[in-house]
């Protein structure tokens, strides 16, 4: 579609909205100051690059697929990442685990991670991030093979990983200090048994006391934020997680840290989106994982489904977007890899603006006047307002492809790059 044509359909479009009390420039505004943080390990499959050639194992985390061009060193991921981004609307963020290290070739175990081991990350990020997070990765290590990391009965392993947690905390606050913005730096461990246990007490006894020690050390707010990740089952934990949501829930809001939702850590018939209100009442800022889980936490890449489009809803309804943290957590190998992030990120802003062209203050009057019947005919038709017609513009005023136009860009990186691997 021509630039000019764009911005006819925009123009119609911006008349329709404010028909309903709705102002489409000022919605773009906001949208391009909010930014979600893409994960890197959508581009290797999770393997990471502490050895030649590593491949993830253990802890429930399992990539199906083997489409080619995966990345397989920091070099490459990094062009992936920078290839995504150009597509993608806005400045955002990138999720990092501590297993992308750069080690120059030497051995360095997890509990020696420091933060000189992600200058080539935060260096290369510089001038085409708004900033960094960070995650200790406590799965895919010999210390973790018998399925307990931060909970184990054996003190010199949960000491291992505390430190490991540890300096993970220092690496995250060392970004935040590189990019002028807060590292959330989260928790997750795969810890649980598959079978039913008989004590589901010390292991989490356990749990606090692990957490405690690796949080004990205040780091200033500015640079880094502290989250936990819960978790319904995993991989070898399919009857007992340590780290359940109601833990981590009470860990959070004991501790005045962030809480992790994860929508695709619950059952299937819970939905994240119900929950972001209930544990922004007690949780200084949250943090989301937002994934799609098909039957299970299969990490699906995200697409613009009913529950994406509530979660955001909620989020700007809340009135506190600027306290939630928006990150993506999804790793499909069976397609396109680079694809996969810029479908799943531009579903994420988009359904952002789907909720940002929201007559949000008028609905609430009307629920609180009871008008139920108002409520449902104008949530109704918002639904077929022209989306897309604001959506390209927007695409066009941030200099990315508008539409499917970016496809095309994949082909020829994938055709150029891709591969060759």
């Amino acid at each position: 579609m021509t630039e000019k044509r764009i911005e006819q359909a925009y123009e119609i479009a911006k008349e329709q909205y404010a028909s309903f009390g709705v102002n489409t420039d000022e919605a773009l505004r906001k949208l391009a100051a909010v930014p979600v943080s893409m994960h890197c390990w959508q581009g290797d499959d999770v393997g990471g690059f502490e050895s030649p050639g590593a491949e993830l194992s253990g802890g429930g985390i399992q990539a199906t697929g083997n489409y080619p061009g995966k990345a397989r060193t920091i070099d490459e991921l990094q062009s992936d990442v920078e290839k995504a981004l150009s597509l993608i609307p806005g400045k955002h963020r990138l999720n990092l685990h501590a297993i992308y290290l750069d080690n120059e070739g030497t051995s360095v175990n997890r509990n020696e991670v420091e933060p000189e081991h992600f200058h080539n990350w935060i260096d290369w990020g510089k001038d085409k991030l708004h900033g960094m997070d960070f995650n200790p990765t406590f799965f895919s290590h010999p210390k973790a093979d018998d399925g307990f990391t931060l909970s184990h009965p054996d003190k010199g392993i949960r000491q291992f990983w505390i430190e490991h947690g540890i300096a993970c905390r220092k690496v995250g606050a060392a970004m935040g200090k590189a990019f002028g913005t807060p590292t959330v730096t989260n928790v997750w461990v795969p810890d649980g048994y598959k079978d039913v246990p008989v004590d589901r007490v010390a292991p989490r006894q356990r749990l606090v006391e692990s957490l405690d020690a690796i949080m004990a050390e205040k780091i200033d707010p500015k640079l880094h934020l502290d989250a936990v990740e819960s978790k319904l089952f995993g991989i070898g934990a399919e009857s007992f997680t340590v780290g359940s949501h109601e833990f981590y829930m009470g860990y959070a809001v004991s501790r005045q840290i962030l809480m992790c939702l994860d929508s695709g850590h619950y059952h299937p018939t819970e939905m994240t989106s119900e929950k972001i209100s209930a544990v922004m009442l007690y949780v200084p800022e949250l943090l989301l994982h937002v994934s799609r889980p098909v039957r299970w936490d299969s990490d699906h890449v995200v697409i613009l489904n009913e529950e994406l489009m509530t979660i955001a809803q909620e989020l700007v309804r809340s009135g506190k977007l600027e306290k939630i943290h928006i990150g993506l957590d999804f790793f499909d190998a069976s397609i396109n890899r680079v694809a996969a992030w810029v479908i799943g990120t531009r579903n994420m802003i988009k359904a952002l603006l789907f909720a940002m062209l929201e007559p949000t203050q008028q609905l609430k009057e009307i629920e609180l006047k009871m008008d139920y019947t108002t409520r449902l005919a104008m949530t109704e038709e918002l639904k077929t307002l022209p989306l897309g017609a604001v959506w390209d513009y927007y695409c066009l005023k941030q200099g990315v492809p508008e539409s499917l136009a970016w496809l095309e860009r994949i082909r020829e990186y994938e055709k150029e790059v891709l591969s060759k691997r």
